[in-house]
């Protein structure tokens, strides 16, 4: 296992005075890229590799603290071309975290990926660890249904390949989600606001990359729509396309759990619950 002590900024906070769901991400590549850069394979960040998709579990809220986060990683899966790394964070040695990052070399000239090489496998081999997976949530895909909310991508949004940052693609999630929940139904407006009448606490959040994302002066378009409703939680679907080819260069799904004032669980009312069904989108049989 690989340990990293992230600092926190209180910047990363939000309107519940936690840290906000979509900063997570951040500290996940903070580790990724101390730990690459502790042997041979520093030079994947430099030569290329991508994100290829993220699993993300949120087990309990991240206070602010002088002493920062502990975040463990090691590598769960090793192939000739891709690696699973399993992360945990925690805060005052209590869990808060767990995540799965699958990685991919990449030839950025050639647009393709590559096999690791051999110093590279062998760094790799070295942190190998047993990690239980995250469970699988399935959505359907949206095919063009959904409310549809603009996406401008800014200057700052991009990494050092001149793409934009793939822990940048979940506050584009978040803001496309807080968007559309809120059009459907205004008591979900997020805490400390006027109508807000409950708090909605993100349980997890996953995202596959199918295509680099560039700064562009037209927005992309995000589409989301609910996909599964529970008592207390419901499922969303996410989807960035380019509005002019419909073609997609992510997908998401997040689970929300709705609770009281207080952070308790608490049921879906039946306006809630009757307002979502109204953008329910199902699989296409």
């Amino acid at each position: 296992m690989f340990d990293v002590v992230c600092p926190l900024r209180w910047s990363d906070l939000d309107a519940q005075g936690h840290v906000n769901n979509a900063v997570i991400v951040d500290y996940l590549q903070e580790a990724r890229v101390a730990f690459l850069r502790s042997g041979p394979a520093s030079d994947l960040l430099d030569s290329g590799v991508v994100v290829v998709s993220h699993q993300v579990e949120y087990r309990r809220a991240i206070d602010y603290a002088d002493d920062g986060v502990h975040v463990t990683l090691g590598v769960a899966e090793l192939g000739a071309a891709r690696i699973v790394l399993a992360y945990e964070i925690r805060q005052a040695g209590e869990p808060a975290v767990r995540a799965r990052t699958l990685l991919c070399p990449f030839d950025f000239d050639a647009q393709s990926p590559t096999r690791l090489l051999p110093a590279y496998r062998e760094f790799l081999a070295g942190h190998r660890m047993t990690a239980e997976p995250l469970r699988e949530v399935a959505v359907p895909a949206l095919d063009g249904r959904g409310t549809r909310v603009p996406l401008p991508v800014r200057w700052t949004d991009l990494d050092a390949y001149g793409h934009v940052n793939n822990a940048k693609v979940f506050d584009y999630v978040q803001q496309a989600r807080i968007t559309a929940t809120t059009r459907w139904d205004p008591t979900m407006a997020r805490a400390g606001s006027r109508e807000s009448r409950h708090l909605w606490l993100v349980a997890r959040q996953d995202v596959d990359y199918l295509a680099q994302m560039d700064h562009r002066m037209d927005p992309y378009e995000v589409l989301v729509a609910p996909v599964a409703i529970g008592s207390s939680s419901i499922t969303l679907a996410t989807e960035i396309i380019d509005p002019v080819s419909g073609a997609v260069a992510v997908r998401g799904r997040t689970v929300l759990v709705c609770a009281d004032l207080d952070g308790r669980k608490t049921p879906l009312d039946d306006v809630t619950r009757t307002r979502l069904e109204g953008h329910l989108v199902r699989p296409v049989p």
